[in-house]
């Protein structure tokens, strides 16, 4: 593959904001992507797949590079891939040969896998044998998974009108909404997406709502709702009939949602935002179901997001285990009695899991609820996301 000056001096540029910045490579890709509109879908394809590799093997890159420099950093990385560099100054100094060698002596897990040491230490403590294969699985690119939107479509009629514009899909085992692309491409521009035929949604990510059990008529609270993309597979499932109150306590993450839902067809969903703890005590008891998917590590979606490794912390991680301990306290007082409550995040590690669960259940508020069944998604077993869905219900008496 040939590589040229002006999109090579993008994928330099975006690292050095992720890296020297501080800034999320999601929010940095779409805008380099944005600021050159000539661009062709090769062009791009080669940008962001060339910053997310970059991100996702940065510490394996900046070990075995010989200087800190950002075009040197991507010349060792274009070098691991097997392939060949122009003749460019940027390059001068780089050897293939020397480059696979010392990456064939290291013996270094973490450096191998490119991931802190703090990290490496806390999944093979808390995920024993199953850590390596399951780093290892979540250092691969993520799939393209699509959720048709059963409320204007099926699952088979869209993979045929995906099939006439060339667009190849299968449908997964065990997903009964989801499709997922045979390679990957922007399918944000795609006429059935403008239609609302379907959202894209990681298989993982889909088995949450149908956790719930959800039936039409029922009145739903997601009180993590973020951008709304677990209500609105809510709403499909309840066949637009009901209530859904999609609340979160930051209110520009739910600004999207009523877009979403318009695009959708959907009428039910209901956008609030957390205000405090009044919020709460005014919809006591009020739930036939409530979806608590609570902000967590995000270690289980490391395949589509992998800055998160670089921007987490063993502190940050307590912090977060804390929140969700206290909006397991908090937010169960919603739901009815005879309810089903869903506990969920997008981590692979016990101690945001089950262990959370475990713990508030031996709480005095928890008592009054009983576990159902759990599931804990390793992305080695699914091939999807890391996930963990745990399903309670509150006592009838």
């Amino acid at each position: 593959m040939k590589l040229f000056t002006n999109t090579v001096y993008a994928v330099v540029q975006a690292i050095d904001e992720i890296f020297n910045d501080n800034r999320y490579a999601d929010k940095v890709i779409e805008r380099t992507l944005k600021s050159n509109p000539k661009w062709g879908a090769r062009d791009r394809g080669f940008i962001a797949e060339s910053v997310y590799d970059m991100v996702r093997w940065w510490r394996l890159i900046n070990f075995l590079s010989p200087s800190k420099d950002t075009y040197q950093l991507f010349g060792t990385y274009w070098l691991l891939q097997g392939r060949t560099l122009p003749d460019w100054r940027e390059f001068k100094g780089l050897d293939g040969d020397g480059i696979h060698r010392r990456y064939e002596r290291l013996n270094n897990r973490a450096v191998i896998q490119s991931i802190p040491d703090w990290l490496d230490e806390m999944g093979a403590e808390q995920l024993g044998d199953k850590w390596e294969e399951e780093i290892n699985t979540l250092n691969q690119q993520a799939e393209v998974v699509l959720r048709v939107n059963t409320l204007k479509i099926t699952r088979e009629q869209l993979m045929n009108r995906l099939a006439d514009e060339e667009i190849e899909s299968y449908a997964p085992k065990g997903y009964k909404d989801a499709l997922v692309l045979a390679k990957r491409q922007n399918v944000f521009k795609n006429s059935a997406f403008k239609e609302g035929l379907f959202e894209v949604q990681d298989a993982s990510s889909q088995l949450v709502a149908t956790a719930l059990d959800v039936e039409p008529g029922m009145r739903v609270i997601d009180a993590c709702a973020g951008a709304g993309g677990k209500s609105l597979h809510l709403a499909a499932l309840m066949e637009n009939k009901g209530r859904i109150l999609s609340m979160d306590t930051e209110g520009w993450k739910l600004q999207n949602t009523k877009i979403r839902a318009r695009r959708n067809g959907i009428s039910i969903i209901e956008p609030k935002v957390i205000e405090g703890s009044k919020t709460i005590k005014r919809l006591s008891e009020s739930a036939d179901r409530v979806l608590l998917d609570v902000p967590c590590s995000g270690l289980g979606v490391l395949k589509r997001n992998p800055d998160t490794k670089w921007k987490l912390s063993p502190e940050s991680i307590e912090k977060v285990q804390t929140i969700q301990q206290e909006i397991l306290q908090n937010y169960s007082s919603m739901v009815k009695k005879g309810g089903i409550m869903v506990y969920a995040t997008c981590s692979i590690l016990p101690s945001e899991n089950q262990h959370q669960v475990e713990k508030f259940l031996a709480s005095e508020k928890g008592k009054e609820f009983e576990l159902l069944e759990d599931q804990k998604v390793l992305a080695q077993e699914s091939g999807f996301d890391g996930f963990y869905i745990a399903k309670l219900k509150r006592k009838e008496a």
